[in-house]
């Protein structure tokens, strides 16, 4: 009898060890399928990878702040910033509207990164490309355009953005049948890219617990969209608009010259809708040079002048005793990398 139970047990126990080796097989198999599902998708060309950027939390300089501070890193984009989102959403909409059609040569006024995305998306679609930039634009935007085939129109530096703008309108004049000029300053279709993308996956991959949005302010489409959608759906949503504090314009200021490349355009843009700002900082050029260093070297995320002012700017938010608890979502426009000829990481 107790022979006979020994050996009952032996045969349960050789079953039950069988049945979670193929219960351990089928939960690999499972795994395995779902991360080929995630990581193995096959896009139809590189614009189908623009969206889904990660958002991450700051964790060591943000020590004894009040707030949890996430950055959007826009730099995964595949042209690097989040400007890919507008060169395509501009490009697609005038498809839709017929406004352009095989043979248009795209004209743009860009500090850089506009210009990249619109080379990346007229590269895999099929269209020319003219490009106006200030000369103080760095070296590596330059360098980028070109070999996305874009032809580079340079402009005075003193004349800012507004100088890059009127010169792209010359050319686009010239012949307006060839050429077709976006107007990434003006174009509905930039804030509405981020109505429909930006906005709705800060607030999925919070959890719909984002209470403020940090950005600065180039076109003004990033902060308008997402500020639009988020300020309806959560009572009580921050919106702060940041800006160089050497071209203080947002603020009621002059336009000047400064180092942040990407936002302090000199003039207030059409897309901008400035109700939708609760509070405007201003960033010297130095405190967001210093403070892109500080992300790439305390939080190992290389990004931009601008995202550096952005940060700047949000942990000054975080300090402050209200915001205890609160979640602070911030914009990094693009990668470090794009300025590796500048003073930035010297």
């Amino acid at each position: 009898m107790n022979f006979s139970c020994i050996l009952l047990n032996q045969v349960i126990v050789r079953i039950n060890s069988g049945r979670n080796k193929l219960r351990r097989k089928a939960d690999f198999r499972k795994m395995r399928n779902e991360t080929v599902k995630e990581m193995g998708q096959i896009y139809s060309d590189i614009t189908r990878t623009i969206g889904n950027t990660p958002l991450v939390r700051l964790n060591h300089i943000t020590e004894g702040l009040h707030a949890d501070v996430l950055v959007k890193v826009e730099s995964f984009n595949p042209m690097g910033s989040v400007k890919d989102r507008i060169g395509l959403a501009m490009l697609e909409e005038s498809e839709r509207e017929g406004k352009i059609k095989k043979g248009t040569t795209i004209v743009e006024a860009t500090s850089g990164n506009t210009g990249i995305a619109l080379a990346g998306v007229c590269a895999a679609r099929g269209y020319k490309l003219i490009l106006v930039m200030p000369e103080t634009m760095s070296i590596e935007r330059r360098k980028l355009l070109k070999a996305l085939g874009a032809e580079l129109v340079l402009t005075p530096g003193s004349e800012g953005m507004k100088g890059a703008v009127n010169k792209a309108e010359q050319i686009a004049a010239e012949d307006p049948d060839l050429y077709y000029m976006p107007q990434q300053f003006q174009n509905p279709a930039n804030p509405e890219v981020h109505r429909r993308t930006t906005s709705e996956e800060i607030w999925r991959d919070t959890d719909g617990k984002a209470d403020v949005l940090v950005a600065g302010v180039g076109t003004g489409g990033t902060i308008t969209g997402i500020a639009g959608v988020l300020k309806k759906r959560k009572p009580g949503f921050g919106a702060i608009a940041v800006e160089p504090a050497e071209s203080p314009v947002l603020s009621g200021g002059s336009p000047g010259p400064h180092r942040i490349q990407g936002i302090g355009a000199g003039f207030i843009p059409d897309v901008l809708e400035l109700g939708l700002i609760d509070e405007i900082i201003k960033v010297p050029s130095d405190k967001a040079i210093n403070m892109a260093r500080r992300l790439a070297r305390e939080e190992g995320i290389l990004a931009g002048i601008s995202s550096g002012a952005a940060t700047y700017a949000a942990l000054q938010v975080a300090s402050r005793k209200d915001m205890s608890g609160k979640t602070i979502v911030v914009i990094l426009p693009d990668t470090g990398e794009r300025y590796l000829s500048t003073d930035l990481f010297d």
